[in-house]
């Protein structure tokens, strides 16, 4: 049996391919287009992603036993379409948030759960709850617009002088430099309970188009005029008042439990995720790492697989490495095509050891292996690399090559075996999708990415589900003692993740990167 799943309703279009009951495929359509893209207001398909994972399960438009669409209302224009391309499919038309849900506790270890779904708002929505038992779940509570915290956050993300819908996450790391002076005007706007929040809109002007959208009052209570910038220092105190507001309102939510799973924009806050695992009444929390629209095409694909076709086998999300890989004789083309000068390193031993020579040498580089990955992570298949004994390198990599705000750390990958010796964290970790906390001996040697206190992002890696990369994490630490890297995502220019050889190339020669392994194709400067 063959499920395509297609999601993305305001953004971040994805498709997804389970087959015989195992995900076999996820792609987002940023990550082959080379830019954002908003499908479901151009009335057209994500036809890359769809392509791509056909390709990827080995599979014709015409095998097809079902198409699942995340779609707020059904459109008879995309019905045909997809009758059209899929002529033999069963089409099923999905909920938002279901979708969400889905994505979230289906994957999840738990056999029964609450699941808690919050974005800015998708089909009107904008946050529900869910109890879930075997392969079925019952909507427990909804919150509608404008009743959102992510729309708060968003409107905080404007004012702070960022993007809204884009920006979040510089926010969420924005705040571990803030205080809580501001927690209160934020929890009196929030005006959270049990059910959800119901914000203040006296906080608000309705004529105000800019800076969130925020009226005198609010401007009144930060002590600055209305409709004023906001001072370089305050931004970080605001951020911190908005991160606690909504953390203390997502526990409320929550309630108490054993086992909780989150998925929705807001559950791509690490912050958030963290405060869920330490401060809720639950036991076990489970985040979807990729939570954000693009993730409701998992969903999509395993509620056709436990609802509409009664499956009740669960699919465990074993990796997020689910997009294309290139073979050797398609990378070598591209290099050569670019003319450019590569030596082949002909075993995996030596891949490993000219790539710890290079991070010994202070080099920083780029590493990409295997199939990209789904979400907006990079798992050290699609990374940029640098060694925590070089303060220098370490420096370079956000400044000269990521160029981003210092206060934007790079994650710690460590093999999951070995993360108790350095760092505490939980099952989250292996997706990036929360923070850790450094050990009290280890701080002063990882100082360049704590975030503030002893709070670090940390990635654990397995090695059943990243082999080259745990073992050259291993081979780090049989090198110089310790088997950390400092991990971020191989970007740049605001483009997202790259995908192809061609997208690695492009971001080596116009950045500081020194070296770059490609597969088995080693380049320098």
């Amino acid at each position: 049996m063959i499920i395509l799943g297609i999601g993305g309703i305001l953004g971040d279009a994805a498709s997804a391919i389970l087959k015989d009951g195992e995900l076999v495929a996820a792609v987002e359509e940023s990550k082959l287009m080379r830019r954002q893209v908003q499908w479901g207001g151009q009335r057209s398909l994500p036809e890359r992603s769809i392509a791509a994972c056909l390709e990827l399960a080995g599979a014709r438009a015409e095998q097809v036993n079902a198409v699942a669409i995340v779609r707020p209302i059904p459109e008879s224009d995309f019905h045909l379409k997809l009758r059209a391309q899929f002529p033999a499919s069963r089409i099923v038309m999905l909920g938002h948030h279901r979708a969400h849900a889905a994505s979230a506790y289906y994957p999840s270890p738990f056999a029964e759960a609450t699941v808690l779904t919050l974005d800015q708002w998708g089909d009107l929505r904008c946050g529900a709850r869910w109890q879930a038992h075997g392969t079925g779940m019952t909507l427990e509570q909804e919150q509608y617009f404008p009743d959102s915290l992510g729309d708060l956050y968003g409107r905080v993300t404007e004012l702070l002088g960022f993007e809204a819908q884009a920006d979040e996450h510089k926010v969420q790391w924005l705040s571990v430099a803030g205080d809580g002076r501001f927690l209160n005007l934020f929890q009196e706007i929030l005006c959270a309970s049990d059910a959800g929040p119901r914000p203040d809109r006296s906080y608000f002007s309705t004529e105000r188009l800019s800076r969130g959208g925020f009226g005198a009052r609010f401007y009144e209570r930060l002590g600055l005029k209305d409709g004023a910038p906001v001072p370089e220092a305050l931004r970080a105190h605001i951020a911190a008042g908005i991160q606690g507001a909504v953390e203390a309102a997502c526990v409320r939510m929550a309630g108490q439990g054993r086992n909780l799973c989150l998925a929705g924009g807001l559950g791509l806050n690490a912050l958030l995720v963290a405060a869920l695992e330490n401060h809720s009444g639950y036991e076990n929390v489970f985040v979807q790492p990729a939570a954000g629209n693009a993730g409701t095409a998992i969903g999509a694909v395993l509620e056709t697989w436990h609802v509409t076709y009664r499956q009740e086998k669960r699919v465990a999300l074993a990796t997020l490495c689910l997009g294309p890989a290139y073979t050797p004789p398609e990378i070598k083309q591209v290099l050569e095509n670019c003319k450019l000068r590569f030596h082949y390193l002909m075993t995996t031993e030596e891949l490993i050891r000219r790539a710890v020579e290079q991070l010994n040498d202070g080099k920083i580089v780029a590493w990409m292996h295997g199939r990209m990955e789904f979400g907006a992570r990079a798992l050290g298949n699609r990374s940029i690399l640098a060694s925590p004994l070089d303060a220098y390198s370490t420096e370079n990599l956000n400044i000269f090559i990521k160029h981003r705000e210092p206060f934007r750390k790079f994650a710690a990958s460590v093999p999951a075996e070995l993360s108790g010796q350095y760092f505490e964290t939980g099952p989250n970790a292996r997706y990036l999708s929360t923070v850790g906390r450094v050990k009290p001996e280890h701080r002063e040697r990882f100082a360049a990415a704590i975030l503030a206190g002893d709070m670090i992002r940390v990635h654990t890696v397995d090695r059943e589900e990243n082999p080259l990369y745990w073992k050259l994490l291993h081979a780090a630490g049989e090198s110089t003692g310790l088997p950390v890297l400092y991990n971020t995502s191989f970007n740049l220019f605001g483009e997202p993740l790259v995908c192809t050889p061609r997208d690695a190339v492009r971001s080596f020669y116009s950045s500081g990167i020194d070296a770059m392994f490609v597969g088995n194709f080693f380049l320098q400067k």
